[in-house]
Protein backbone atom coordinates (compact mmCIF):
# COMPACT_ATOMS: atom_id res chain seq x y z
CA UNK A 1 0.00 0.00 0.00
CA UNK A 2 1.61 3.38 -0.95
CA UNK A 3 1.98 5.95 1.65
CA UNK A 4 0.34 8.22 -0.16
CA UNK A 5 -2.81 5.76 -0.43
CA UNK A 6 -6.62 6.71 1.44
CA UNK A 7 -6.12 5.73 4.85
CA UNK A 8 -8.33 2.91 5.43
CA UNK A 9 -12.27 3.35 6.41
CA UNK A 10 -13.02 7.31 6.97
CA UNK A 11 -14.21 8.67 10.27
CA UNK A 12 -17.29 11.13 10.42
CA UNK A 13 -16.88 13.25 13.61
CA UNK A 14 -14.01 16.04 13.64
CA UNK A 15 -10.52 15.30 15.59
CA UNK A 16 -8.72 17.85 17.43
CA UNK A 17 -5.61 17.09 18.19
CA UNK A 18 -3.61 18.77 21.10
CA UNK A 19 0.14 19.00 21.42
CA UNK A 20 3.28 20.93 22.66
CA UNK A 21 4.84 21.02 18.97
CA UNK A 22 3.68 20.60 15.17
CA UNK A 23 6.21 20.17 11.95
CA UNK A 24 7.44 22.27 10.74
CA UNK A 25 6.27 25.02 13.21
CA UNK A 26 7.82 23.96 16.31
CA UNK A 27 9.90 20.95 16.44
CA UNK A 28 12.47 19.12 19.13
CA UNK A 29 11.95 15.43 17.95
CA UNK A 30 9.95 13.08 16.60
CA UNK A 31 6.16 14.28 18.33
CA UNK A 32 6.25 17.15 15.79
CA UNK A 33 6.82 14.92 13.04
CA UNK A 34 4.24 12.26 14.49
CA UNK A 35 1.22 15.12 15.00
CA UNK A 36 2.08 15.84 11.76
CA UNK A 37 1.82 12.49 10.20
CA UNK A 38 -1.24 11.47 11.73
CA UNK A 39 -3.53 14.74 11.30
CA UNK A 40 -2.35 15.47 8.05
CA UNK A 41 -3.15 11.69 6.77
CA UNK A 42 -6.26 12.51 8.16
CA UNK A 43 -7.61 15.73 7.10
CA UNK A 44 -6.85 14.32 3.43
CA UNK A 45 -8.68 11.17 3.89
CA UNK A 46 -11.75 13.90 4.76
CA UNK A 47 -12.12 13.56 8.49
CA UNK A 48 -12.64 17.23 9.79
CA UNK A 49 -8.90 17.84 11.62
CA UNK A 50 -8.16 20.61 13.91
CA UNK A 51 -4.45 21.34 15.65
CA UNK A 52 -3.60 23.51 18.75
CA UNK A 53 -0.15 24.56 19.21
CA UNK A 54 0.76 27.06 21.46
CA UNK A 55 2.02 30.19 20.07
CA UNK A 56 5.83 30.31 20.49
CA UNK A 57 8.04 33.12 19.82
CA UNK A 58 10.19 30.89 16.99
CA UNK A 59 6.92 30.46 15.36
CA UNK A 60 6.02 34.04 15.82
CA UNK A 61 8.99 34.89 14.04
CA UNK A 62 9.48 32.50 11.82
CA UNK A 63 5.31 32.34 9.77
CA UNK A 64 4.80 36.40 10.31
CA UNK A 65 1.41 35.50 7.97
CA UNK A 66 0.24 33.75 10.38
CA UNK A 67 -2.69 36.19 11.20
CA UNK A 68 -4.95 36.61 14.31
CA UNK A 69 -8.19 35.04 14.79
CA UNK A 70 -10.09 35.34 18.04
CA UNK A 71 -9.40 36.07 21.78
CA UNK A 72 -11.44 35.38 24.66
CA UNK A 73 -10.65 35.04 28.90
CA UNK A 74 -9.96 31.98 30.15
CA UNK A 75 -10.04 30.74 33.66
CA UNK A 76 -7.09 28.46 35.09
CA UNK A 77 -7.31 27.92 38.60
CA UNK A 78 -7.43 31.53 40.37
CA UNK A 79 -5.94 33.12 37.52
CA UNK A 80 -8.73 34.78 34.71
CA UNK A 81 -5.94 34.95 31.63
CA UNK A 82 -6.24 36.30 27.92
CA UNK A 83 -5.77 33.73 25.23
CA UNK A 84 -4.91 34.90 21.80
CA UNK A 85 -5.76 32.71 18.93
CA UNK A 86 -4.07 32.61 15.39
CA UNK A 87 -4.80 30.33 12.72
CA UNK A 88 -2.52 29.03 9.61
CA UNK A 89 -5.23 29.31 6.59
CA UNK A 90 -5.41 24.84 5.87
CA UNK A 91 -3.94 23.86 2.30
CA UNK A 92 -5.92 20.83 0.30
CA UNK A 93 -5.21 17.86 3.08
CA UNK A 94 -4.34 19.39 5.41
CA UNK A 95 -5.87 19.97 8.77
CA UNK A 96 -6.22 23.99 10.44
CA UNK A 97 -3.69 24.88 12.93
CA UNK A 98 -4.89 27.12 15.72
CA UNK A 99 -2.00 28.34 17.56
CA UNK A 100 -2.74 29.96 21.29
CA UNK A 101 -1.17 32.69 22.55
CA UNK A 102 -0.12 34.38 25.78
CA UNK A 103 3.36 36.44 25.84
CA UNK A 104 4.62 35.58 28.76
CA UNK A 105 3.69 32.18 28.47
CA UNK A 106 5.14 31.70 25.24
CA UNK A 107 7.20 34.54 24.00
CA UNK A 108 10.33 32.64 25.45
CA UNK A 109 13.67 31.98 23.23
CA UNK A 110 13.00 27.84 23.79
CA UNK A 111 10.25 25.47 23.47
CA UNK A 112 10.30 23.97 27.18
CA UNK A 113 13.15 25.51 28.91
CA UNK A 114 16.73 26.69 28.56
CA UNK A 115 20.60 25.90 29.92
CA UNK A 116 19.71 22.47 30.03
CA UNK A 117 16.78 22.95 32.41
CA UNK A 118 12.96 23.27 32.53
CA UNK A 119 10.49 26.20 32.56
CA UNK A 120 9.79 26.49 36.32
CA UNK A 121 6.43 27.23 35.36
CA UNK A 122 5.65 24.56 32.68
CA UNK A 123 3.06 23.29 34.82
CA UNK A 124 1.08 26.26 33.96
CA UNK A 125 2.22 27.23 30.74
CA UNK A 126 0.81 23.94 29.00
CA UNK A 127 -2.32 23.92 31.79
CA UNK A 128 -3.07 27.14 29.84
CA UNK A 129 -2.46 25.91 26.54
CA UNK A 130 -5.55 23.17 27.05
CA UNK A 131 -7.74 25.60 29.02
CA UNK A 132 -8.44 27.39 26.01
CA UNK A 133 -8.13 25.07 23.43
CA UNK A 134 -11.22 23.71 25.20
CA UNK A 135 -12.69 26.69 25.34
CA UNK A 136 -12.92 27.13 22.20
CA UNK A 137 -13.59 24.73 20.66
CA UNK A 138 -17.45 25.04 20.83
CA UNK A 139 -17.19 27.79 18.82
CA UNK A 140 -15.29 26.38 16.25
CA UNK A 141 -16.93 23.03 15.83
CA UNK A 142 -20.88 22.30 15.84
CA UNK A 143 -20.93 19.16 17.83
CA UNK A 144 -18.69 17.37 20.53
CA UNK A 145 -15.18 16.01 18.82
CA UNK A 146 -12.82 14.05 19.33
CA UNK A 147 -9.82 14.87 21.38
CA UNK A 148 -6.88 13.27 20.74
CA UNK A 149 -3.98 14.64 22.88
CA UNK A 150 -0.46 14.04 22.67
CA UNK A 151 1.80 13.52 25.74
CA UNK A 152 2.28 15.28 28.98
CA UNK A 153 1.88 18.72 27.94
CA UNK A 154 -1.49 18.07 26.93
CA UNK A 155 -2.80 15.32 29.36
CA UNK A 156 -4.37 18.37 31.52
CA UNK A 157 -7.18 18.67 28.74
CA UNK A 158 -8.45 15.45 29.52
CA UNK A 159 -8.44 15.53 32.90
CA UNK A 160 -10.17 19.02 32.62
CA UNK A 161 -12.97 17.27 30.59
CA UNK A 162 -14.23 14.80 33.60
CA UNK A 163 -13.41 16.95 36.31
CA UNK A 164 -13.76 20.97 35.98
CA UNK A 165 -15.66 21.01 33.26
CA UNK A 166 -17.65 17.68 33.92
CA UNK A 167 -21.62 18.39 33.56
CA UNK A 168 -21.28 20.73 30.73
CA UNK A 169 -23.28 18.68 28.29
CA UNK A 170 -20.41 19.63 24.78
CA UNK A 171 -18.00 17.87 27.22
CA UNK A 172 -19.73 15.37 28.35
CA UNK A 173 -19.88 13.89 24.93
CA UNK A 174 -16.87 14.75 23.27
CA UNK A 175 -14.21 11.60 23.13
CA UNK A 176 -10.86 11.13 24.17
CA UNK A 177 -8.11 9.77 23.34
CA UNK A 178 -4.34 9.92 24.63
CA UNK A 179 -1.29 9.24 22.54
CA UNK A 180 1.75 8.52 25.04
CA UNK A 181 4.53 9.24 22.62
CA UNK A 182 7.60 9.27 25.56
CA UNK A 183 6.76 7.94 28.69
CA UNK A 184 9.52 9.30 29.77
CA UNK A 185 8.24 12.58 30.52
CA UNK A 186 4.91 12.24 32.32
CA UNK A 187 4.78 15.82 34.22
CA UNK A 188 5.61 15.40 37.85
CA UNK A 189 4.69 18.38 40.58
CA UNK A 190 4.22 18.97 44.10
CA UNK A 191 0.83 18.49 44.92
CA UNK A 192 -0.18 21.58 45.81
CA UNK A 193 0.49 22.92 41.88
CA UNK A 194 -3.14 21.36 41.35
CA UNK A 195 -4.64 24.60 43.25
CA UNK A 196 -3.02 27.06 40.52
CA UNK A 197 -4.11 24.22 37.74
CA UNK A 198 -7.67 24.47 38.82
CA UNK A 199 -7.97 20.98 39.72
CA UNK A 200 -9.58 19.71 42.91
CA UNK A 201 -7.43 18.40 45.81
CA UNK A 202 -9.92 15.59 46.13
CA UNK A 203 -9.09 14.18 42.64
CA UNK A 204 -5.42 13.49 44.18
CA UNK A 205 -5.81 10.15 44.89
CA UNK A 206 -3.52 6.97 43.71
CA UNK A 207 -6.28 5.97 41.46
CA UNK A 208 -6.01 9.07 39.30
CA UNK A 209 -3.24 11.83 39.69
CA UNK A 210 -1.17 10.93 43.34
CA UNK A 211 2.36 9.35 42.40
CA UNK A 212 4.75 8.46 45.03
CA UNK A 213 3.23 11.51 46.55
CA UNK A 214 3.31 13.87 43.17
CA UNK A 215 0.55 15.12 41.20
CA UNK A 216 1.46 12.73 37.78
CA UNK A 217 -0.21 14.73 34.93
CA UNK A 218 0.31 11.72 32.27
CA UNK A 219 -1.46 9.36 34.67
CA UNK A 220 -4.29 11.43 35.45
CA UNK A 221 -4.66 11.67 31.51
CA UNK A 222 -4.59 7.85 31.12
CA UNK A 223 -7.33 7.68 34.01
CA UNK A 224 -9.22 9.92 31.88
CA UNK A 225 -8.94 9.05 28.50
CA UNK A 226 -11.86 6.79 26.65
CA UNK A 227 -9.08 5.23 24.81
CA UNK A 228 -4.89 5.51 25.18
CA UNK A 229 -2.07 4.49 22.59
CA UNK A 230 1.03 4.35 22.06
CA UNK A 231 3.38 4.59 18.95
CA UNK A 232 4.07 0.45 18.28
CA UNK A 233 2.66 -2.47 19.05
CA UNK A 234 5.61 -3.55 20.74
CA UNK A 235 6.50 -0.82 23.20
CA UNK A 236 2.64 -0.84 24.55
CA UNK A 237 3.42 -4.60 25.87
CA UNK A 238 6.40 -2.62 27.25
CA UNK A 239 4.79 -0.19 29.19
CA UNK A 240 2.69 -2.98 31.19
CA UNK A 241 6.05 -4.64 32.46
CA UNK A 242 8.17 -2.82 35.78
CA UNK A 243 10.94 -2.59 33.74
CA UNK A 244 9.28 -0.21 31.12
CA UNK A 245 6.80 1.04 32.26
CA UNK A 246 8.75 4.25 33.83
CA UNK A 247 6.92 3.79 37.27
CA UNK A 248 3.43 3.76 35.45
CA UNK A 249 2.84 -0.38 34.53
CA UNK A 250 0.39 -0.37 36.83
CA UNK A 251 -1.95 2.21 35.14
CA UNK A 252 -1.28 1.00 31.69
CA UNK A 253 -1.73 -2.86 32.53
CA UNK A 254 -5.19 -1.60 34.15
CA UNK A 255 -6.15 0.01 31.21
CA UNK A 256 -6.59 -3.33 29.89
CA UNK A 257 -8.45 -3.25 25.90
CA UNK A 258 -8.87 0.88 26.03
CA UNK A 259 -4.89 0.60 25.28
CA UNK A 260 -3.09 -0.55 22.25
CA UNK A 261 -0.14 0.17 20.16
CA UNK A 262 0.14 1.66 16.36
CA UNK A 263 3.21 2.35 14.85
CA UNK A 264 4.17 6.25 13.85
CA UNK A 265 4.79 6.15 9.76
CA UNK A 266 6.93 8.74 7.57
CA UNK A 267 5.67 11.17 5.08
CA UNK A 268 7.10 9.77 1.70
CA UNK A 269 7.15 12.51 -0.20
CA UNK A 270 8.99 14.49 2.23
CA UNK A 271 11.70 11.48 2.71
CA UNK A 272 11.92 10.46 -1.25
CA UNK A 273 15.54 9.94 -2.40
CA UNK A 274 14.39 9.74 -5.52
CA UNK A 275 12.86 13.76 -5.13
CA UNK A 276 15.00 14.61 -2.45
CA UNK A 277 16.08 18.30 -3.04
CA UNK A 278 18.65 18.46 -0.55
CA UNK A 279 20.70 14.91 -2.31
CA UNK A 280 23.78 15.39 -3.99
CA UNK A 281 22.34 13.21 -6.45
CA UNK A 282 18.87 11.34 -6.50
CA UNK A 283 19.01 7.59 -6.33
CA UNK A 284 16.41 4.75 -5.86
CA UNK A 285 16.90 1.18 -4.87
CA UNK A 286 17.92 0.02 -8.98
CA UNK A 287 20.40 3.01 -9.29
CA UNK A 288 22.91 2.40 -6.58
CA UNK A 289 25.09 4.55 -8.06
CA UNK A 290 23.31 7.64 -7.08
CA UNK A 291 23.95 6.48 -3.34
CA UNK A 292 27.57 6.51 -4.14
CA UNK A 293 27.70 10.04 -5.48
CA UNK A 294 25.75 10.95 -2.08
CA UNK A 295 28.47 9.14 -0.12
CA UNK A 296 31.03 10.62 -1.62
CA UNK A 297 29.41 14.19 -0.97
CA UNK A 298 28.76 13.58 2.69
CA UNK A 299 32.32 12.76 3.10
CA UNK A 300 34.22 15.49 1.16
CA UNK A 301 31.36 17.95 3.86
CA UNK A 302 32.78 15.86 6.60
CA UNK A 303 36.59 16.56 5.76
CA UNK A 304 37.06 12.61 5.52
CA UNK A 305 38.61 11.29 2.20
CA UNK A 306 35.93 10.13 -0.34
CA UNK A 307 36.04 6.13 -0.50
CA UNK A 308 32.96 4.15 -1.08
CA UNK A 309 34.76 1.02 0.75
CA UNK A 310 35.06 2.92 3.44
CA UNK A 311 31.76 1.87 5.65
CA UNK A 312 30.28 5.74 6.84
CA UNK A 313 28.44 5.19 10.22
CA UNK A 314 25.64 8.19 11.04
CA UNK A 315 23.88 9.21 14.08
CA UNK A 316 20.80 11.42 14.14
CA UNK A 317 19.31 11.98 17.56
CA UNK A 318 19.20 13.84 20.57
CA UNK A 319 22.35 13.92 22.37
CA UNK A 320 20.45 12.71 25.48
CA UNK A 321 21.08 9.44 27.68
CA UNK A 322 17.92 7.92 25.95
CA UNK A 323 19.36 7.48 22.58
CA UNK A 324 22.35 5.24 23.92
CA UNK A 325 25.45 7.61 24.38
CA UNK A 326 26.71 6.39 27.25
CA UNK A 327 26.97 2.67 24.92
CA UNK A 328 28.45 4.08 22.60
CA UNK A 329 30.91 6.37 24.53
CA UNK A 330 31.94 3.40 26.52
CA UNK A 331 31.84 0.53 23.84
CA UNK A 332 34.65 2.51 22.42
CA UNK A 333 33.08 1.39 18.96
CA UNK A 334 34.04 5.14 17.70
CA UNK A 335 37.63 4.47 18.04
CA UNK A 336 36.81 1.26 14.70
CA UNK A 337 39.85 2.24 12.09
CA UNK A 338 38.27 1.19 9.03
CA UNK A 339 34.96 3.05 9.48
CA UNK A 340 33.83 6.94 9.33
CA UNK A 341 31.56 8.19 11.67
CA UNK A 342 28.87 11.57 11.59
CA UNK A 343 27.22 12.49 14.14
CA UNK A 344 24.35 15.07 14.07
CA UNK A 345 21.87 16.66 17.20
CA UNK A 346 22.44 18.94 19.91
CA UNK A 347 21.59 18.28 23.46
CA UNK A 348 22.96 17.67 26.70
CA UNK A 349 26.59 19.51 27.11
CA UNK A 350 28.12 16.03 28.72
CA UNK A 351 27.80 14.54 25.25
CA UNK A 352 28.40 17.54 23.35
CA UNK A 353 32.14 17.59 24.81
CA UNK A 354 33.06 14.11 24.65
CA UNK A 355 31.96 13.78 21.07
CA UNK A 356 34.03 17.13 20.38
CA UNK A 357 37.22 14.92 22.08
CA UNK A 358 36.23 12.25 19.48
CA UNK A 359 36.35 14.30 16.65
CA UNK A 360 39.67 16.29 17.16
CA UNK A 361 41.52 13.06 18.14
CA UNK A 362 40.26 12.02 15.08
CA UNK A 363 39.00 14.45 12.31
CA UNK A 364 39.90 12.39 9.60
CA UNK A 365 37.11 9.93 10.29
CA UNK A 366 35.02 11.64 12.96
CA UNK A 367 32.86 14.84 12.56
CA UNK A 368 30.03 15.89 14.71
CA UNK A 369 27.93 18.63 14.06
CA UNK A 370 25.49 20.02 16.74
CA UNK A 371 23.75 22.58 14.01
CA UNK A 372 20.85 20.15 13.74
CA UNK A 373 18.93 21.09 10.50
CA UNK A 374 16.75 18.69 8.11
CA UNK A 375 18.48 19.54 5.12
CA UNK A 376 21.31 18.27 7.45
CA UNK A 377 19.19 15.36 8.22
CA UNK A 378 18.64 14.37 4.64
CA UNK A 379 22.43 14.75 3.43
CA UNK A 380 23.08 12.49 6.46
CA UNK A 381 20.78 9.66 5.75
CA UNK A 382 21.63 9.97 1.88
CA UNK A 383 25.63 9.19 2.43
CA UNK A 384 25.63 6.96 5.09
CA UNK A 385 25.92 2.94 4.39
CA UNK A 386 25.00 2.51 8.73
CA UNK A 387 22.85 4.25 10.91
CA UNK A 388 23.41 3.86 14.40
CA UNK A 389 20.34 3.38 16.99
CA UNK A 390 21.68 1.28 20.06
CA UNK A 391 18.75 3.48 22.67
CA UNK A 392 18.22 2.92 25.99
CA UNK A 393 14.56 2.48 25.21
CA UNK A 394 12.46 3.86 21.86
CA UNK A 395 8.86 4.34 22.17
CA UNK A 396 8.94 3.93 17.96
CA UNK A 397 11.46 6.32 16.58
CA UNK A 398 11.11 7.62 13.05
CA UNK A 399 14.84 8.06 11.88
CA UNK A 400 15.51 3.93 11.28
CA UNK A 401 12.33 4.51 9.04
CA UNK A 402 13.69 7.12 6.79
CA UNK A 403 17.40 5.31 6.95
CA UNK A 404 15.93 2.34 5.33
CA UNK A 405 14.19 4.30 2.66
CA UNK A 406 17.78 6.26 2.02
CA UNK A 407 19.66 2.61 1.60
CA UNK A 408 21.14 3.31 4.90
CA UNK A 409 20.90 -0.06 7.44
CA UNK A 410 20.38 0.48 10.97
CA UNK A 411 21.91 -0.67 14.03
CA UNK A 412 19.93 -0.76 16.83
CA UNK A 413 18.68 -2.55 19.84
CA UNK A 414 15.75 -4.45 19.78
CA UNK A 415 13.19 -2.56 21.85
CA UNK A 416 9.93 -0.75 20.93
CA UNK A 417 9.32 0.51 17.43
CA UNK A 418 13.13 -0.33 16.87
CA UNK A 419 12.06 -4.12 16.74
CA UNK A 420 8.68 -3.75 14.78
CA UNK A 421 10.58 -1.63 11.78
CA UNK A 422 13.69 -3.38 11.36
CA UNK A 423 14.28 -7.26 10.29
CA UNK A 424 17.38 -8.17 11.87
CA UNK A 425 19.86 -9.39 9.05
CA UNK A 426 17.12 -8.21 6.48
CA UNK A 427 17.04 -4.67 6.83
CA UNK A 428 19.21 -3.84 9.91
CA UNK A 429 21.19 -4.98 12.33
CA UNK A 430 19.59 -5.51 16.10
CA UNK A 431 21.21 -6.70 19.30
CA UNK A 432 19.33 -7.04 22.97
CA UNK A 433 21.40 -6.23 25.77
CA UNK A 434 22.41 -2.72 26.59
CA UNK A 435 26.30 -3.38 26.87
CA UNK A 436 29.06 -2.45 25.05
CA UNK A 437 30.18 -5.71 23.48
CA UNK A 438 26.92 -6.10 22.38
CA UNK A 439 26.60 -3.15 20.49
CA UNK A 440 30.63 -3.89 19.43
CA UNK A 441 29.04 -7.15 18.00
CA UNK A 442 26.41 -5.77 15.97
CA UNK A 443 28.57 -3.19 14.26
CA UNK A 444 31.25 -5.54 13.71
CA UNK A 445 28.27 -8.32 11.37
CA UNK A 446 27.24 -4.88 9.70
CA UNK A 447 30.31 -4.80 8.56
CA UNK A 448 31.38 -7.79 7.54
CA UNK A 449 28.31 -7.64 5.34
CA UNK A 450 29.37 -4.63 4.19
CA UNK A 451 32.30 -6.28 3.04
CA UNK A 452 30.31 -8.30 0.35
CA UNK A 453 28.87 -6.26 -2.01
CA UNK A 454 26.92 -8.15 -3.81
CA UNK A 455 25.29 -9.69 0.02
CA UNK A 456 25.11 -5.58 1.38
CA UNK A 457 23.75 -4.49 -2.14
CA UNK A 458 20.64 -7.23 -1.72
CA UNK A 459 20.18 -6.00 2.01
CA UNK A 460 20.18 -2.48 1.06
CA UNK A 461 17.50 -2.75 -1.99
CA UNK A 462 15.30 -4.85 0.44
CA UNK A 463 15.23 -2.31 3.23
CA UNK A 464 14.42 0.77 0.50
CA UNK A 465 11.41 -1.59 -0.55
CA UNK A 466 9.87 -1.11 2.50
CA UNK A 467 6.84 0.79 3.46
CA UNK A 468 6.76 2.77 6.06
CA UNK A 469 3.58 5.48 4.90
CA UNK A 470 1.19 6.61 7.44
CA UNK A 471 -2.14 5.49 5.37
CA UNK A 472 -2.36 1.76 7.70
CA UNK A 473 -1.63 3.56 11.05
CA UNK A 474 -4.18 6.39 10.17
CA UNK A 475 -6.81 3.88 9.65
CA UNK A 476 -6.12 2.32 12.57
CA UNK A 477 -6.29 5.25 14.76
CA UNK A 478 -9.73 5.70 13.18
CA UNK A 479 -11.21 2.62 14.75
CA UNK A 480 -9.89 3.57 18.44
CA UNK A 481 -11.56 6.82 17.40
CA UNK A 482 -14.75 4.99 17.01
CA UNK A 483 -14.13 2.36 20.06
CA UNK A 484 -13.85 6.23 22.48
CA UNK A 485 -17.18 7.28 20.93
CA UNK A 486 -18.31 4.29 21.79
CA UNK A 487 -17.28 4.29 25.09
CA UNK A 488 -17.69 8.24 25.60
CA UNK A 489 -21.48 7.78 24.81
CA UNK A 490 -21.92 4.76 26.96
CA UNK A 491 -20.54 6.57 30.04
CA UNK A 492 -22.98 9.58 29.08
CA UNK A 493 -25.73 7.82 29.21
CA UNK A 494 -24.95 6.04 32.75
Amino acid sequence: MDGRSHPGPGFSQAVIHLAAEYWPYARSGGLAEAVRGIARYQASSGVPTLVFLPFYRKIRRDYPWIEPAFTMDVQVGPRTERAEFYDAPAADGHPTVFFVGNGPYFDRPDLYGENGGAYPDNHRRFAFFCRAALEALPRLVRRPPVVHAHDWHAALALVYMRTTLAGRPFFDRTASVMTVHNAGYQGWYAPEVLEELGVDGRHYHWRFLEWYGKANLLKGALASADMVTTVSPRHAEELRTPEGGFGLHDSFGALLDRFTGILNGIEPDLWNPMDDPELACSFCAGTPCGKVKCKEALQRECGFTADPLKPLVGMSARLVQQKGFDLILDSGVVEEPDAQWVFLGHGDPYYHGRLEALARGAPERVAVRFDFTEALEHRLLGGADLLLMPSLYEPCGITQMRAQRYGALPIARRVGGLADTIEDGGTGFLFDAYEPGALREALHAALELFSDRPAWNGRVREAMSRDFGWARSVGQYHEVYRRAVRRRAEAARG
